[in-house]
């Protein structure tokens, strides 16, 4: 069997595993909730999810959607979630092969994915999730040497600097909170991953992306509340798959003008 293939199946359940976990994170996080104890429960009637209950993605479909013991449906955001990570983690197999840069950025799109969904649910970024990717991100540049820690800590100052200073300067204008605490965190996780100028082409493509989306939404709905961390999240995605390619693209550009 193709060695290749093999480990692109592999990386897909440790997707699908860590999807898992992502569900608990996502559900109980917000909550202040521990995430180790107790164990998966249905939230109907209380039975503890059995091992082969709890098999991501499969279990789901074995029970057609529904509790085994009482028959309440299960959300569809449960094998979604574990769906996704399991590309996610399988295609960064495929792009990377077996290397750190697959782990890291495994490790990333996880973590921008319980971001998205958590502060899309509750407006909130658990720092769980922010500060916690902070620490991955950095632990995952040592093994690359001095320029790749330099990067990342570089990386992780600026996304924190430059959201602390728009939230200070936002409420100075605006006498209000302009920027969440959590939004600013998230940046320094992103930052320690992507560098200082992947920082900068995240707030830019998350800024468009939240025009373009929320504006037209928040003039129906007449909400003000704006869960920036979705667009921040995909912005960050984007940087991370594309943004080489577009910062190389636009320093040739200036350099041609």
């Amino acid at each position: 069997m193709n060695p290749e293939l093999v480990f692109r199946v592999v990386a897909g359940v440790f997707g699908a595993l860590f999807g898992s976990f992502l569900n608990v994170c996502i559900l109980r996080l917000p909550k202040d909730e521990s995430v180790v104890s107790p164990p998966s429960r249905c939230p109907g009637c209380g039975a503890a999810i059995a091992w082969q209950d709890n098999i991501p993605i499969v279990s789901w479909l074995l029970l057609r959607g529904k509790c085994r013991h009482c028959g309440q449906p299960i959300s569809i955001q449960y094998p979604l979630i574990e769906l996704i990570t399991a590309l996610t983690w399988a295609g960064m197999a495929y792009r990377y092969g077996p290397s750190l840069e697959a782990l890291r950025g495994a490790l990333l799109f996880t973590i921008l994915l319980g971001i998205a969904v958590t502060d899309a649910r509750h407006y909130i970024i658990p720092d769980e999730f922010s500060i916690g990717g902070l620490v991955v991100g950095l632990l995952l540049s040592l093994p690359d040497g001095l320029p790749a820690i330099e990067r990342a800590l570089i990386g992780a100052a600026v996304g924190f600097g430059l959201l602390w200073f728009v939230g200070v300067a936002g409420k100075w204008v605006f006498k209000e909170e302009a920027m969440g605490g959590g939004d600013i965190k998230m940046m320094a996780m992103v930052g320690a991953f992507v560098g200082w100028d992947g920082v900068l082409l995240t707030l830019f493509l998350g800024a468009l992306l939240g025009t373009i989306v929320f504006v037209p939404l928040a003039l129906i709905r007449r909400t003000r509340l704006v869960p920036f961390g979705v667009f921040l999240a995909v912005g960050a995605a984007a940087t991370y798959l594309v943004g080489p390619a577009v910062l190389a693209w636009y320093r040739q550009f200036l350099g041609a003008g």
